[in-house]
């Protein structure tokens, strides 16, 4: 696997989801929407599905074009607009619900999954098994664990464990390190 192939065919993303690529090139959005709609789709609304392989070959395309820390912005915009589920109050709770929160925005056959592990106090680590792309997904995790780390915490620290897998490299995952 790597990344940028859906895991099967026939998998579908929600156009709240999609609609993160134009809020992540808010800059830019007349390109946003031509790049989605050269890759087959069109006026994205939500409440409405798209194939996820489609969503994935605009990625590429971005990545190609705009470079990866357009991806990184555009996985920030994610927890603004898919759904997740409610009453997350702790750092800890929405990365485990992260896994939730991708299942409920995708649908039609197997898609990966996202699983947090919990190594210290103020630690923890996310294995990202799914075809997006290695920096959006990191865009993801540290605007997911920005948005509920504790008052108490200066700041949130979230990079790739180089040590392991990564898409980038044909692996079918990438780990992230999170401290709080």
């Amino acid at each position: 696997m790597t990344q940028y192939k859906a895991f099967a065919a026939g998998v579908e993303v929600n156009g709240e989801t999609v609609l993160s690529v134009i809020d992540g090139m808010e800059k830019d959005r007349e390109s946003a929407f031509k790049i989605l709609a050269d890759n087959g789709i069109s006026d994205p609304r939500p409440g409405l599905w798209y194939p996820q392989q489609a969503w994935l070959d605009a990625f590429q395309e971005i990545a190609g074009r705009l470079g990866p820390d357009m991806l990184y912005r555009i996985g920030r915009r994610i927890p603004g607009n898919a759904k997740f589920p409610p009453r997350i109050t702790t750092i800890e709770q929405a990365l485990s619900s992260l896994d939730a929160a991708y299942h409920v925005n995708h649908r039609g056959g197997g898609i990966g999954s996202y699983r947090f592990i919990k190594t210290g106090e103020r630690s923890g680590k996310l294995v990202c098994k799914n075809p997006y792309p290695c920096d959006f997904d990191r865009g993801l995790v540290a605007a997911l664990a920005d948005r509920f780390k504790p008052e108490e915490s200066a700041g949130v620290t979230v990079r790739h464990d180089d040590a392991a897998s990564c898409r980038k490299k044909g692996a079918d995952s990438c780990t992230y390190l999170v401290d709080w």
